[in-house]
């Protein structure tokens, strides 16, 4: 996204830098507050640095959460412009394994399918294949990440018993993630009410 020119003008009040959340690309982020930026906020990437354009008037809080929501839109951004192929996705899922499991699931292969429309992954531990939905396509990394580190738990402990769950506590993410896929999954339901697309 472009720089605001208000910004460039000298009209920003105050600017304030935070390392981001976990998982994020950018080493860190910088809010820069406008008394001339009414209701938009918006941000782009600087370097190494993300760069969110906000209202002075905005409260700490809901400087917070905006930030964070900037930071998803640019990371789904992002991954629109370069999805990984199978051979990048079963890579990456071998660094996610060394990273969060010690290296101790170990997927023959890992592959994007269009077949599954109503599972984000799927893994069948026998065969140690691990599938992802193409819907996850476009989502923020984080998001994708936490699918594979999902899968790649089920090579490791089938089901969903607290041994699983522990294992997934190791993703710092993974509340966020799954936030995201329910908001996506909620979405997708009220669009499909009577009505929702007269509104």
């Amino acid at each position: 996204m472009p720089a605001d020119p208000l910004h460039r003008a000298g009209t920003t009040q105050r600017s304030t830098t935070s390392q981001p959340p976990s998982g994020s690309r950018a080493s860190a982020i910088e809010v820069r507050r406008s008394a001339r930026r009414r209701r938009t906020v918006s941000a782009y990437r600087e370097g190494d640095r993300t760069v969110v354009l906000i209202p002075a008037r905005m409260s700490e809080a809901e400087e917070q959460r905006w930030v964070g929501v900037m930071l998803d839109k640019l990371a789904a951004q992002e991954s629109r412009r370069r999805v990984p192929g199978d051979a990048e996705l079963a890579e990456h899922a071998q660094r996610l394994s060394a990273q969060y499991f010690g290296g101790r699931a170990r997927p023959t292969s890992v592959r994007w399918v269009t077949n599954q429309n109503t599972r984000w992954g799927s893994c069948t531990p026998a065969e140690g294949s691990i599938r992802l939905s193409h819907r996850l396509k476009g989502m923020p990394e984080y998001v994708i990440d936490y699918v594979l580190l999902h899968e790649l738990a089920h090579l490791l402990v089938p089901g969903h018993g607290p041994d699983f769950w522990r294992l997934l506590e190791a993703y710092p993410r993974t509340e966020r993630a799954r936030g995201y896929l329910e908001g996506v999954v909620a979405a997708e339901r009220l669009s499909h009410l009577p009505g929702a697309r007269d509104e």
